[in-house]
This record gives C-alpha cells, structure tokens and sequence, in this order.
C-alpha cells in the first residue's frame, strides 16, 4: 500500500485533478488506517477524507467516493454520516456491494450488531465473488462476537481467512475469540500468524484506534484486548 501510494503521488503531480488518482490515496489511507497498520491512523483518516472531499468537489456524483467517505466517517466515530454517504453511494451506483458492507460494520460500531448479517448478505448477493468478500465475513464475525455467538465468530473470522489469508485482523480477532472459549493451542497459532503478516500490531495501537464511543462497543472492544493478550499479542 506504501509503494501504490507513491505512484499515487506521483500521478497526481502530473494530474492534480485527477479524481481516480485522488480516491486511490484516500483508499490507501484509509485501508491503512482501517488495519491498524500505523499509528497515525487518525491523520491518515482525516488525509483519505480530504482527498474525498476533493473529488466529491470535483465529481459531486462519484459513487465511489461517496462510498469511501462513508467508510472513513464510519471508522471514525460519525457512523450515521458515513452510513447517509453509503446510502447516497449506492442510489448512484446500486450495485456498489462495498456500500452495503460498510454499513454492516457500522451497525456493530453503534451497538446493533443484530443488523449486520443483512447488509453483508446484501454485500454478498450483489457480488459474491468481490475481492472485498474476506472483509465482509469478517464484519460479520465481528457481529457474531458482539452477540455473544463466539463459535458462529469463529467459523465466520476463519471463512475470512480462507478467502484472504494476508488480512492480519482476521487472524487476530481469530485469536482473541479462540482464547476466551479456552482453546489457547489454537489461539497462539492463530496471533502468530496475524503477527507474521503485521509485525508492528500492538494492543496498544488497536486500543487508541476506536471507532466509535457507543459504550456497548467499548466494553465488547475489552474483551477483544483480553482475547488478544492472552493469545500473546503484544501489549506494545
């Protein structure tokens, strides 16, 4: 993503206006920034959101930057804005199955986790073999945890990791739910093979990273750190 980003800039010097150069930095920001894989997560969100706000200037009916928008408000405490630009996103382009996603896991930011399955299912039916389909079960799994359905989490975080074994969080949230069912073998194995793919994770990273200050998530966000030290993820 650091190397993609680079041709990005370079792109843009020779076309600064260039919306789809512009949306492909913000969605490298923001993918870093979603993965925890910096900890300047807040500066690259409000970098991806500017760049946004660009092209939006530029093409007020750009689908996917609407979308991206959507994601980055999402992922940074302002879940019923982001999921009005999914919305918007997907009156413009309906079969944009990445806006039903991002609505999936904003569910679970704001305490409803019980709605997520429809909006990923909708994901899924659109286009079931999109290269987002690894992080749509994952937001799945995310709500199955927040249920308390640990087991379905588990199957969910591991058909994530049979569509994308290189996403460290699956591996990670893979972890965490494997230690506090009591399977701390599988747990291990599990945070070794997220740390192998993201070195640089910390809980204390993933801990300043939080989406949302909805209380119900706050205090499912402390199981997870739980899970994860005692998968021996490093506390940083």
């Amino acid at each position: 993503m650091t190397q993609a980003r680079g041709y990005y800039e370079r792109a843009l010097a020779l076309d600064p206006d260039n919306t789809e150069v512009l949306v492909g930095m913000a969605l490298s920001d923001a993918s870093i920034a979603a993965w925890f894989m910096t900890d300047d997560r807040a500066h690259r969100l409000e970098m991806a959101e500017a760049a946004l706000t660009r092209v939006l200037s530029l093409a007020p009916n750009h689908a996917m930057a609407h979308y991206l928008l959507g994601a980055v408000q999402i992922s940074s405490n302002r879940a019923a804005q982001g999921i009005a630009e999914c919305e918007r996103a997907l009156s413009l382009d309906r079969n944009l199955a990445a806006a039903h996603g991002y609505i999936g896991i904003a569910k679970y930011f704001t305490a409803h986790s019980e709605e997520t399955e429809a909006h990923i299912q909708n994901a899924l039916r659109l286009s079931p073999r999109d290269t987002n389909a690894y992080l749509w079960t994952f937001f799945a799994g995310t709500a199955k945890f927040a249920l308390g359905c640990d087991e379905e989490a588990v199957a969910r975080f591991r058909g994530a990791i049979e569509i994308n074994r290189n996403y460290p969080l699956a591996h990670l949230y893979l972890a965490a739910t494997l230690a506090l069912l009591g399977r701390p073998g599988e747990a291990q194995a599990a945070a070794r093979a997220g740390l192998a793919l993201d070195p640089t994770f910390t809980i204390r990273r993933f801990r300043v990273g939080v989406s949302s200050d909805n209380p119900t998530y706050l205090a499912l966000r402390e199981r997870i750190y739980e899970g994860m030290q005692t998968a021996g993820v490093p506390v940083g």
